[in-house]
């Protein structure tokens, strides 16, 4: 019954059979490797932009941070929303990886629209040389609390970037989960939508640790080697990288992976909802933000299940408290955990 974390499940067989099969003999370093070319020639059909720039690192944060370093100079300020993961979880990477660019926050939760994206970005370069200049717009996707833009939604936003001239970085920690989502495809959703460069996750989704940063104009190719390198992120044997990616996206075993990890959260949201439990934000990928009371929390808890109380103390004599939760499925959770899980609300 864990669901703290996508991060925490198993690794795909699949990916740890390519890792395998990478640890026999030599192979190039530094990206030289052949599978490397295997890697980057699947990205490039995937997302149909066989002119892309393909490039792994080994976390999201430095997918993002390194993607945002190239296109946001040290006076500029990248806008974002309130609980983006680089404004949240990253330790003010992107302002160090950058030299000091800033985060702007677009007011409104965990989804920008795009009025209150042109408002942030209108709001700055008003001051001359005495303010942040703007700079590139970074869109998560699945976002921190669990929604996913629509295609519509994601072209809005980047309309209001291209207004102003600015490039558009997508946060894809959680892109697979989206994707199938949507119905959609990897182009629709990034270049034909506007988006200039993605961070597509591979870690949450059934890798061990690898993440491919994607730019759809080779710009910036250069530029990003080099801050990768100086920013210590270039693997020597980087063959275990693209192992893992290679294994990922042989015969679409990332789309199934988040398919299944979006099956499992609908039945477990489906099951929370017969149970009377309240959805904060609408499930929409595999991310559940639910409230119901501490007695109930505290059961699952005693009973071994591991989530995150996201608002409220589990500790508490008021069983009747309302507390929310977060709740995360990844492709290896089984019906079983699931229903084991939803059992003890019955209790």
């Amino acid at each position: 019954m864990f669901f703290a974390s996508d991060n925490a499940g198993p690794a795909l067989p699949g990916v740890m059979q390519r890792v395998t099969d990478a640890n026999a003999g030599y192979a190039m370093p530094y990206g030289a490797d052949e599978i490397m070319d295997e890697v980057r020639a699947g990205l490039r059909a995937a997302f149909e932009a066989p002119e892309a720039a393909v490039y792994l690192v080994a976390t999201g944060t430095a997918a993002n941070v390194l993607a945002l370093a190239c296109y946001a100079q040290p006076w500029q300020t990248v806008f974002c929303s309130e609980v983006a993961h680089v404004q949240e979880d990253e330790c003010n990477a992107p302002e160090f990886y950058s030299g000091g660019a800033k985060l702007s926050l677009v007011a409104g939760g965990d989804k920008m629209t795009p009025a209150a994206l042109r408002a942030r970005i209108a709001a700055e370069e008003v001051r001359g040389v005495h303010g942040p200049q703007r700079g590139p717009v970074s869109i998560t996707q699945v976002t921190e609390r669990g929604q996913v833009y629509t295609l519509d939604e994601l072209g809005a936003l980047t309309t209001v970037a291209k207004d102003f001239g600015l490039p558009v970085h997508l946060d894809g920690a959680r892109f697979a989960n989206a994707l199938v989502a949507l119905g959609c495809t990897p182009a629709e959703m990034t270049w034909r939508a506007g988006v200039d460069v993605v961070s597509f996750g591979g870690t949450k989704n059934g890798c061990l640790g690898v993440e491919a940063v994607v730019f759809f104009d080779a710009e910036k190719a250069w530029e990003f080697e080099l801050r990768r390198k100086r920013g210590a992120h270039l693997f020597s044997k980087h063959r275990y990288l693209s192992a893992q990616m290679a294994g990922y996206l042989q015969d679409g075993a990332w789309l199934d992976a988040a398919r299944s990890a979006n099956a499992n959260c609908a039945r477990l949201a489906t099951g929370l909802e017969a149970r009377g439990a309240e959805f904060v934000h609408p499930p929409q990928a595999n991310m559940i933000f639910a409230r119901f009371p501490r007695g109930v929390h505290q059961r699952l808890h005693e009973a071994g299940a591991r989530y995150y109380v996201w608002e409220g103390a589990l500790e508490g004599a008021d069983r009747d408290e309302m507390l929310t939760a977060r709740l995360v499925c990844d492709w290896s959770i089984t019906a079983e955990q699931i229903d084991l899980f939803l059992s003890h609300f019955d209790k």
